[in-house]
């Protein structure tokens, strides 16, 4: 079997990625242990479904998503490839122990979370929490990172199935905020629980300039084929090729132009970059990108 090649700069930006997850992480964990969980609030998310559990049982909200994680990421690894479970093993270590750390420093000798904020500050918690989460996560998804949970069941089902599951997470997210109805029987709780989501879900798409943004490549190459090929390799995107002509030189050129994913950016200019360092690039968003590998034709 042939082992592939890794380069210094395969090295570089995987730390790079690394040390970014990290301090998402642990951004994203000081939201949870010192606003949102001492005041009890949920969100949605796998994360809200394990606050919720243990708000209503007293299990640590850390060891649900440690164990749910265990499964999911043996499925990663299966469907998806060792990269990026290794991302999201990571990932969810790192929350798990940032989330471990946090909480043991805002707990008292009553075993209570310290309220930072004083009491009856709900709202201002919900606030504080949900952009921290956003951030967090923000960071975490523009170094190509995952939280695990129910971002490995969409990457395992959109590899198999050209579909959105947007109306599911929202379904899923309505039901675990809702939840927290009949533990607390208070409807102060779920207001607060979709407060947090939304607020949280906008930081995010601040973050990373709108999770509904595609970004269009324009790639001026004299490696057109071998970078066209990789890029389908990467993202499963073909590029499209236009002929032209330089200004000043008069000389024929071929030109790519290629729609990704905001998420998949960064992994597809690290390859022109190593495989062509003296490529002319460019890239701006687009809205609204349908087609095969993006969004079916709804109108």
């Amino acid at each position: 079997m042939t082992l592939p090649h890794v380069t210094r700069h395969d090295v570089t930006d995987f730390l790079k990625d690394l040390v970014m997850i990290n301090i998402g992480m642990a951004i994203y964990d000081v939201g949870w242990a010192a606003f949102l969980l001492p005041y009890q609030i949920t969100t949605g998310g796998m994360a809200g479904a394990a606050a919720v559990l243990e708000y209503a049982t007293s299990f640590p909200m850390q060891t649900t998503i440690l164990l749910v994680n265990a499964v999911l990421m043996l499925i990663a690894w299966w469907q998806l490839g060792t990269k990026f479970t290794l991302k999201t093993a990571i990932a969810v270590f790192a929350l798990v122990g940032y989330l471990s750390l946090g909480r043991s420093l805002m707990t008292q000798d009553n075993g209570q979370l310290y309220r930072i904020l004083g009491d009856g500050q709900e709202s201002m918690a919900c606030v504080l929490g949900a952009v921290l989460n956003g951030i967090g996560i923000g960071i975490i998804f523009t170094s190509g990172g995952c939280t695990g949970g129910w971002d490995i069941v969409a990457a395992v089902v959109n590899k198999h199935r050209n579909i959105s599951l947007g109306r599911v997470m929202m379904f899923m997210d309505f039901f675990v905020i809702s939840s927290g109805y009949f533990v607390f029987n208070d409807l102060k709780v779920v207001v607060l629980g979709f407060v947090t989501l939304i607020l949280y879900t906008t930081t995010l798409d601040m973050v990373v300039n709108s999770s509904k943004q595609d970004i269009q490549i324009t790639i001026y190459t004299k490696h057109h084929l071998q970078i066209c090929e990789a890029i389908r390799e990467l993202t499963g995107h073909t590029t499209t090729l236009l002929w032209g002509e330089g200004g000043y030189s008069h000389q024929e050129m071929k030109i790519e132009v290629v729609i990704v994913h905001k998420r998949e950016v960064v992994k597809v200019l690290r390859l022109i970059r190593d495989i062509d360092p003296e490529a002319f690039v460019t890239q701006h968003r687009v809205e609204g990108v349908y087609g095969k590998g993006f969004n079916p034709i709804k109108v």
